[in-house]
């Protein structure tokens, strides 16, 4: 993927993290970390969490995938180089 289908589909699974984020009240980062620790084990009794949680888990999972693609191409270049500007008509 270019750099800027990378922050274009970041974007897009930043806005699906959100709804998660208000609705449970917590940033995703935290979410992963309490899940990835095995915290929310409680949760698993009830089926609108659990499907959410996974839903979630999925997501931010491929939204850190994406950025650490985009990092890693970053690094390759030039902020300059990367930067798309479309000429003014």
């Amino acid at each position: 993927m270019e750099i800027h289908e990378l922050v274009n589909e970041m974007k897009l699974l930043e806005r699906r993290l959100t709804l998660y984020e208000e609705k449970y009240g917590i940033l995703s980062e935290d979410f992963y970390s309490a899940l990835m620790a095995g915290k929310l084990e409680d949760y698993d009794d009830y089926d609108e969490s659990r499907t959410d949680f996974s839903r979630w888990k999925g997501i931010y999972q491929t939204w850190t995938r994406r950025k650490d693609a985009y990092t890693k191409q970053l690094r390759g270049h030039e902020v300059i180089d990367a930067l798309r500007v479309h000429p003014v008509y």
